[in-house]
């Protein structure tokens, strides 16, 4: 009995779908694999295919997103004089903390400026006690002592340094001119051991 035609089922060898045809082969070495198929070795992937091991992404396949990285927020405006002053001086006695640039010489150029408004006092009322020195810059020179080396202490802190550094100041000419040259420096931008840093903290700190 035989089986209706067109059935395929008891067609001989030679009669049957795709008989005597090439397999279907791998693109060679040097050429772009078909759609479909495995890049081989040496081979750049196509369109749609994932790279095999080895090989560089080809177009349109991205490498892996690297770990994420927040640069230093934007350093907040400077402290004008008034508001370093006041910063200061809230901070009288304190040597913990870091003091930006800008605290310690606007600081430093008022205390300069009231030495001045105080030897014209001085010399108007006659207050002279010797030396050149009157009672009003010696009460001034007094008062301002304390918070001139706690902010000093705070500036090296803010570049990292040890606060023990502002005894260089005892040393003539040479250990000044070494802390005016730690103090003139700027802060790292990233917390340390003294604290975060007062010039980003406030504009959303430092990010890793």
């Amino acid at each position: 009995m035989t089986n209706p035609p067109g059935s395929g089922s008891n067609l001989p060898p030679e009669d049957q779908p795709g008989w005597g045809a090439p397999p279907p082969q791998q693109p060679g070495y040097g050429q772009a694999p078909g759609y479909g198929q495995e890049p081989g070795y040496g081979q750049q992937p196509g369109y749609g295919q994932q790279p095999a091991y080895g090989q560089q992404p080809g177009y349109g396949q991205g490498y892996p997103a690297a770990p994420g990285y927040s640069a230093p927020s934007p350093a907040t405006p400077q402290m004008d004089i008034g508001t370093a002053v006041r910063s200061v001086l809230t901070q009288y006695a304190t040597f913990s903390g870091r003091a930006r640039r800008s605290e310690f010489w606007w600081f430093a150029l008022a205390s300069f400026l009231a030495s001045i408004v105080a030897s014209i006092i001085d010399a108007v009322i006659g207050s002279d006690v010797g030396a050149g020195t009157g009672v009003v810059s010696l009460l001034l020179s007094l008062a301002l002592l304390i918070p001139s080396i706690a902010v000093a202490v705070r500036r090296l802190h803010d570049t990292g340094k040890s606060g023990w550094w502002v005894l260089l100041w005892l040393i003539p000419i040479i250990g000044w001119i070494v802390l005016i040259v730690f103090w003139a420096q700027d802060g790292h931008p990233a917390p340390n051991q003294h604290g975060p840093s007062p010039k980003y903290q406030a504009a959303g700190g430092y990010g890793y």
